[in-house]
């Protein structure tokens, strides 16, 4: 049974104003693993009064100093990262090859890449006699999900840091013990009081007045649309910057060629990882409409080979994070039967022999068509829906026709047609061929948010631009 009774502020572990204890449930048991103190409006005000006494000093150090603290960073970071590990698997359900594998990896990984943009990272240009100048925006509120809680604090902590911003940080309520080793890594590290402060809690207890008040200059968001909308009403009154990356539902294009069945695969297992919960999961899979019934075969058979099951041991999916998340999931399958799709895979209730714990079967829809329920909504759990194209322009448009922009996929041994569908695509992350990269900038168009994570993308995101007029004026002629 895991304690965390105190919140990190000031460079001190401290009781919170008011005594406010929440109990974690194991989502693979059912059962209670952990006790966690979560915060108020008074320990809000007392996290910004702490992060905005420490940002004078903090922002006026040098490249070499914030570079030395992110090594030290990494370097606690990888002595604890089997404790980051075991943490997320006890709380959200990630099995432990996922959980010490990616989960863990993604943080050091975009750790390092912060690393490397920082020595090169251009806080001052010339541009005849202007000096324009990138400044750290200011004190920062950092409102993170369960689903990637690793991946998630890391895009936001350390671009913040090394821009010389200093932070508050909300990790989700449901997966407060990443937040808290993760805090526990910073203070061994030696970062300085006030830099980084962590208040755990709640939306309405600790995310609504840190996005509202008047002390934090930025909000960076990640999370449901729904809470991305009240996270940018909270924070209007004060003209803040809001950063959001939201919800999803992106397409999965699938060409036709000689690869088919295997990109019809490889694109089952990329939607059900991490039990679904991804908001870049190709949710929606575009298959010519003739080879609708080869597809399917080819998405049950993958289907099939993803073991669901007890996340410490060796299976590919856990359970799905919680009980309203759970029944969420199955009201959704029980829509898309409703709704005529043909169900390949899965369906209702949990998998055979599992009688206790959020799991859900791995699901594939058919013969979806993109008006449906289940096409349009996002519903975050190891569900695929199937839905035919007639040629790529129809497909293009399928794709398009989404509240959604976050992250799409084209599959194909044609690179060319991959990169002119590629280009057609309405979203801010284009995936060709299941490609990787940390410095590609990540985030959304339309209703799935604003701004960008990742690489140097995720710098400019924490510093304001100051254009300094006739600062070399010798340099005008």
């Amino acid at each position: 049974m895991r304690e965390y009774l105190k919140l990190y502020i000031g460079g001190r572990w401290i009781d919170p104003a008011e005594p406010r204890i929440t109990e974690i449930v194991n989502p693979a048991t059912e059962e209670v693993c952990g006790k966690v103190a979560f915060g108020s409006a008074a320990d809000v005000d007392k996290a910004v009064a702490a992060a905005r006494g420490a940002f004078p000093a903090w922002s006026a150090t040098t490249r070499e100093e914030r570079l030395d603290l992110l090594q030290s960073i990494l370097d606690q970071y990888q002595k604890r990262s089997a404790d980051l590990g075991a943490a997320l698997t006890e709380e959200m359900g990630a099995p432990a090859s996922l959980a010490n594998g990616f989960q863990v990896g993604l943080g050091a990984g975009h750790l390092s890449t912060a690393i490397d943009i920082l020595k090169d990272f251009a806080f001052e240009e010339q541009r005849g006699a202007t000096l324009v100048v990138k400044e750290p925006i200011g004190v920062c509120g950092l409102i993170t999900p369960w689903n990637w809680p690793m991946n998630q604090i890391a895009v936001k902590v350390f671009p913040a840091l090394a821009t010389g911003c200093t932070m508050v940080l909300k990790p989700s309520e449901r997966t407060p013990f990443v937040g808290q080793v993760f805090t526990e890594i910073l203070d061994a590290a030696g970062v300085p009081a006030g830099v980084f402060n962590l208040v755990q809690g709640d939306g309405l207890g600790v995310g609504v007045p840190l996005s509202r008040h008047p002390d934090v200059d930025m909000v960076s968001f990640t999370g449901s649309t729904r809470a991305g909308v009240e996270i940018a009403r909270n924070a209007a009154t004060t003209v803040k910057r809001v950063t959001q990356e939201l919800g999803g539902k992106g397409p999965n294009i699938i060409l036709d060629d000689d690869a088919f069945a295997e990109n019809v695969a490889k694109g089952v297992g990329n939607m059900m990882g991490n039990s679904g919960q991804t908001c870049s999961a190709p949710a929606r899979m575009l298959v010519p409409r003739a080879r609708m019934d080869e597809a399917a075969s080819a998405a049950k058979e993958a289907a099939a080979r993803i073991t669901v099951g007890d996340p410490n041991t060796d299976v590919v999916i856990g359970p799905v994070v919680a009980k309203d998340q759970y029944d969420r999931i199955q009201a959704l399958i029980a829509k898309g039967v409703e709704e005529g799709a043909t169900l390949t895979a899965g369906g209702p209730g949990r998998p055979n022999g599992l009688d206790k714990g959020y799991y859900v079967k791995p699901t594939v829809f058919t013969d979806v068509t993109n008006d449906m329920v289940i096409a349009r909504e996002e519903i975050f759990g190891p569900v695929l829906v199937v839905i035919g194209y007639d040629d790529l322009d129809h497909a293009v448009e399928i794709a398009n026709d989404t509240v959604f922009g976050l992250s799409s996929n084209v599959a194909g041994t044609d690179l060319e047609a991959a990169r002119a569908v590629a280009r057609r695509i309405r979203a801010g992350w284009v995936v060709i061929n299941d490609a990787f990269d940390f410095h590609a900038p990540f985030g959304g168009y339309k209703q799935s948010g604003n701004g960008r994570e990742w690489g140097e993308g995720g710098f400019h995101e924490y510093v304001e631009t100051k254009g300094v007029l006739g600062f070399a004026p010798d340099a005008a002629s």
